[in-house]
């Protein structure tokens, strides 16, 4: 059975990311259930929702949908340098 799972993301990079920028990649995430953060910072990140039957593909699953907002914002392809992954549990079943 899958389980709602919220995955946290963050990529750096080396150079300050504008607002538009941010902009374009929260519309990118925003059809998961997804938020953007980064304008006027050295990087940028994500949290966007998905299901999965346990976190190890939860993260994998959160991943790659980061990866394609990432292409679709027109990002630069930078590492992820921080993830985390959180459970339906550990919301009540909020969302």
């Amino acid at each position: 059975m899958a389980t709602k799972w919220c995955v946290s993301m963050q990529a750096e990079g080396d150079r300050v990311m504008r607002h538009d920028e941010i902009v374009a990649l929260a519309d990118a995430v925003a059809g998961l259930g997804g938020v953007a953060s980064g304008i006027g910072t050295m990087g940028f990140g994500a949290q966007v929702v998905v299901e999965a039957p346990d976190q190890d593909a939860a993260l994998e699953r959160g991943l790659e949908h980061f990866a394609a907002a990432v292409e679709t914002a027109g990002l630069p392809s930078w590492p992820v340098t921080w993830a985390e992954v959180e459970g339906d549990d550990e919301f009540g079943g909020a969302w």
